[in-house]
C-alpha cells in the first residue's frame, strides 16, 4: 500500500503536536516540516530526522506531497501555502487537526481500555476461585474457567442468564437486591449440586449499582484448605517447640581444669573418643563433672553444631520418662492435647546426655536399647516410625555391675553403653589440683558476686586438702561461693572456711600421729577396698585410686590377709 507523503507547516510546540501524533501512523509518511516563523529555530526541540526550513516561495516545495497540515491559525499562513501547492494536494487546517487529535487521544484511551481489560481477564481466568459477574438486571455477563471447574457448568451455559432464575437464593442475586456486600453465603449453586462458600458485593458506577460480583469455593476445597492449615499451624507449633528446647554444647575440654595424673587420662581418652560416633559411658560420684565431660565430647565432636540434648533421667517422673524421651502424639493419653516432639528427636544429627541412666526403669531400659540399635522409635500413642541419628552419651554415679546383679539394669543395655567407658576421678584422688580449682572458682565468682577475693591463705589451701570433699568439685564451688559471700576480707583463710565444712572442726593443727609406712598403707588399702568392694572391679578401682598396679594390690592384700581377712 502507497504511503501519503505528508508536509507540516507552522511553529514551536504546534509543529511538535502534529509530529508525535501522525509520525507513529503507518500509512503516513512525513516528508517536509516547513516553519512559518523565519526566527524559529526547532532543531533543539522537535526530534526528527526531518529537516525544518522556511516556507517554499515557490511550487517546487510541494512536490509530490499528498497532504499539506496546518498546526496553527494564521490567515497569511493559508493563503501563502495555498498558492504554491499543486492540484489533487490536500490542505488540512488547525480546525481538522483539532478534531483528529481528539479522535486519535479517544482511540489511545480505547486501546488502554482494551489493554487494561485484557490484563484483567488473564488474571479472573487464572484465579483458583470461581467468579460469576452480572449487570443490575441480573443478566450473566462473565464467568471464569474455575466457575466450570467447581460448578460442572459451561461457560456458554450460564452466560446471558438471568441470576434471579439460574441461582435467586445465590449470594450474586441477593447483593442485587440489597446492594450490600455478602460474606461467607453458604448455598448451593443453581443448576448444580455443588455446596460452596461465596462472598458477594455491588459494583457501582457513578454512585448507582451497575451489576455485582460473586467469588466462591467449593466447600469441600475450603475444608481441604482447613485441614492443610491446622497441619501447617501444627508445623509451626512443633519447629517453634523444637528451637525452643534446642540447645547446644557449653563446654569445652579447656574448661576441665586439673593437672594430675588420673584426671589427664580421662581427658585424653574422652578427646580421642569425640572423633568417633560411638557410646559413651562416664562414670564417678556426683560432682565429678561428667556433665562437663559430656559438653566437651560433643563440642569435640563431628556434631558439635547440631544439637546437644541432655535428659536427667533422674529428674522425671517415670510415667512421663517415656514420652519425653519419644513424644507422643494428640489425643495419647488424657492432657494431650497437641503432638509433641520427643528429646531423641531434637537431638537428631547431634547427641543426647542421659545423665543419672542408673535410676532409669526396666521397662524403658527394653525401649531405649531398641533406639540404641536400630537407631528408631514411635512416639507414644502413634505408629508412625521415626528415624534418627543420634550420638549417645550416658552417665552415672550408681554401680551398674552391682544394679545388674541385683536385676535392676538390663546387662544388654550396659554393654551397649558401655563402649566407652570413662571413669572420672574424685575430687579426694587429684587433691594436688585443689589450689588451680579453687583459684579459678574464686575468679569466676569475683564476676557473679561483685567480690574483689584474690585467693586463698595457705592455711586454707592446707585445710582444703585435709577434707575428702564427698560432693566432689560441686560441693567445693558451694563451699567457696558460701564463703565469699559471707566474708569481707580479700584472702580467705582457714576461719573463713571452718564456719561453712563442719569436718574441718575436728581437723588437728598439729601433725599427724607418726605411724609405720606400712601399718598407713595397710589402712589405706582397707578404707579403698571398703569404698569401692572385694569384687575384680572393686579392685581394679581401688588400685586406680591407690595409684598402684592391680598386680601390686594383689601382692599386698595377699601379703596382709592373715590380719584383715580379705579374699
Amino acid at each position: 500500500m502507497q504511503r501519503l507523503k505528508v508536509a507540516i507547516v507552522g511553529i514551536g510546540e504546534d509543529v511538535q503536536t502534529v509530529y508525535r501524533m501522525i509520525r507513529s501512523v503507518p500509512q503516513i509518511e512525513i516528508v517536509a516540516v516547513y516553519a512559518s516563523d523565519k526566527e524559529w529555530a526547532p532543531a533543539g526541540n522537535l526530534k526528527t530526522h526531518i529537516p525544518v526550513t522556511g516556507l517554499p516561495e515557490n511550487n517546487d516545495g510541494y512536490d509530490n506531497i499528498d497532504i499539506v497540515i496546518l498546526s496553527q491559525e494564521a490567515s497569511f499562513l493559508k493563503e501563502k501555502v495555498c498558492r504554491f501547492i499543486r492540484p489533487g494536494t490536500s490542505l488540512i487546517d488547525f480546525r481538522m487537526v483539532d478534531l483528529i487529535t481528539s479522535l486519535l487521544k479517544e482511540n489511545k484511551k480505547l486501546q488502554e481500555f482494551k489493554r487494561i481489560q485484557s490484563k484483567l481477564t488473564i488474571i479472573l481466568n487464572s484465579v483458583h476461585e470461581a467468579i460469576e459477574v452480572a449487570d443490575k438486571e441480573g443478566t450473566i455477563k462473565y464467568v471464569n474457567p474455575s466457575f466450570t471447574r467447581v460448578t460442572g457448568i459451561p461457560e456458554h451455559e450460564r452466560i446471558g442468564k438471568n441470576i434471579f432464575e439460574a441461582s435467586p437464593d445465590g449470594a450474586l442475586a441477593i447483593v442485587l437486591k440489597t446492594g450490600k456486600n455478602i460474606f461467607g453465603h453458604k448455598t448451593k449453586v443453581g443448576g448444580s449440586n455443588s455446596e460452596v462458600v461465596s462472598n458477594a458485593a455491588p459494583i457501582y458506577v457513578d454512585g448507582a449499582i451497575a451489576g455485582g460480583v460473586v467469588v466462591f469455593q467449593h466447600l469441600t476445597d475450603i475444608l481441604k484448605l482447613m485441614d492443610e492449615l491446622q497441619q501447617r499451624t501444627s508445623m509451626i507449633e512443633n519447629l517453634s517447640e523444637k528451637l525452643g528446647q534446642v540447645t547446644t554444647s557449653k563446654y569445652t575440654f579447656s574448661d576441665i581444669l586439673g593437672t594430675s595424673h588420673d584426671l589427664r587420662k580421662c581427658i585424653q581418652l574422652a578427646e580421642r573418643s569425640a572423633r568417633s560416633n560411638s557410646t559413651v559411658l562416664l562414670l564417678g560420684e556426683s560432682g565429678t563433672g561428667k556433665e562437663l565431660f559430656a559438653h566437651a565430647i560433643h563440642h569435640a565432636s563431628p556434631r558439635r553444631e547440631k544439637p546437644f540434648i541432655k535428659v536427667n533421667c533422674a529428674a522425671i517422673p517415670e510415667n512421663l520418662l517415656e514420652s519425653e524421651f519419644f513424644g507422643y502424639v494428640k489425643g495419647a493419653f488424657t492432657g494431650a492435647v497437641k503432638s509433641r516432639i520427643g528429646k531423641f528427636e531434637l537431638a537428631h544429627g547431634g547427641t543426647i546426655f542421659l545423665d543419672e541412666i542408673g535410676d532409669m526403669s526396666l521397662n524403658l531400659q527394653g525401649k531405649f536399647l531398641r533406639v540404641l540399635q536400630e537407631m528408631e522409635f514411635e512416639r507414644v500413642g502413634g505408629n508412625q516410625t521415626i528415624k534418627v541419628d543420634v550420638r549417645v552419651i550416658a552417665a552415672t554415679n550408681r554401680n551398674l555391675r552391682e544394679l545388674i546383679r541385683q536385676g535392676s539394669f538390663r546387662e544388654d543395655l550396659y554393654y551397649r553403653l558401655n563402649v566407652v567407658e570413662i571413669t572420672i576421678p574424685s575430687l579426694r584422688y587429684h587433691k594436688e589440683d585443689l589450689s588451680m580449682l579453687s583459684n579459678n572458682l574464686i575468679i569466676k565468682l569475683n564476676r557473679k558476686l561483685g567480690k574483689k577475693v584474690k585467693g586463698l591463705l595457705k592455711d586454707a589451701e592446707e585445710a582444703l586438702c585435709n577434707y575428702d570433699w564427698p560432693g566432689n568439685v560441686r560441693e567445693l564451688e558451694n563451699v567457696i561461693e558460701r564463703v565469699m559471700v559471707t566474708a569481707d576480707e580479700e584472702i580467705i583463710t582457714k576461719k573463713n572456711l571452718m564456719q561453712h565444712i563442719s569436718q574441718l572442726k575436728n581437723t588437728p593443727d598439729k601433725d599427724m600421729d607418726i605411724m609405720p609406712i606400712d601399718h598407713m598403707e595397710q589402712i589405706l588399702i582397707k578404707k579403698a577396698i571398703i569404698k569401692f568392694g572385694n569384687t575384680v572391679e572393686g579392685k581394679r578401682r581401688a588400685a586406680q585410686a591407690l595409684n598402684i598396679s592391680l598386680a601390686t594390690l594383689y601382692n599386698k592384700l595377699k601379703k596382709n590377709r592373715p590380719e584383715n581377712q580379705m579374699d
